[in-house]
């Protein structure tokens, strides 16, 4: 399988998901989850990889957050649906891998449900010590239990790798060629799907 075939797969699959992906318990309360777990202190810009319909964003928006907000995700129509709910966001279509901004821009890089995804993620992540400003932090939230019977929209097992970020072990592995380091976790779950919620900081 090609880069470009993996990323036709999740495009599309998402691309379908996006009228009816709001409708998921599990990726609301992970967002709010993901919200209430986050340090704004210092935040004014923040990033959201993978954003779909900008549940996290949003999420980020309930909770208090005024600054800066900018999503990127393969899909147009998952794009599409977040602009409806987030008018004042800066909102792009683009691979994860190659992000189309500048260095030193942002304070807080969120990815929720998205590494698993990427064809490859150690790019994505070294994206995210780019995009940094020094200081800035990365906060992911990845798969310790994954239940496919409840994701049947998602793409199939072999556009998917977890075993990178499973645990608190193989996440810390998988980031420190980036120059992160994880700095706390907690964990959350719905009762069938559990998830790891991480804080990632930058070495020196």
């Amino acid at each position: 399988m090609t880069d470009d075939e993996h990323l036709r797969m999740v495009r599309e699959r998402f691309d379908d998901r996006a009228p009816t992906y709001d409708e998921s318990p599990m990726h609301r309360g992970l967002a709010a989850a993901v919200a209430v777990f986050a340090d704004l202190d210092g935040v004014d810009a923040v990033l959201d990889i993978a954003t779909g319909t900008g549940l996290v964003l949003r999420a980020l928006r309930e909770r208090g957050y005024t600054g800066a907000a900018t999503g990127v995700d393969l899909s147009p129509r998952m794009i599409d649906e977040a602009r409806r709910h987030l008018p004042d966001a800066d909102l792009l279509v683009a691979d994860a891998t190659s992000l189309p901004l500048p260095d030193d821009t942002f304070d807080l890089v969120t990815c929720v449900t998205g590494l698993q995804l990427f064809p490859h993620p150690d790019a994505a992540i070294l994206e995210w010590s780019r995009v940094l400003r020094p200081g800035g932090r990365a906060l992911t939230a990845t798969f310790l239990q994954f239940d496919p019977s409840r994701h049947r929209a998602a793409p199939p097992p072999g556009y998917l790798n977890h075993s990178p970020f499973d645990s608190v072990e193989h996440l810390a592995e998988t980031v420190a060629p980036a120059g992160f380091a994880v700095a706390r976790t907690d964990t959350w779950t719905d009762g069938a799907d559990e998830l790891l919620i991480a804080e990632l900081t930058l070495a020196g």
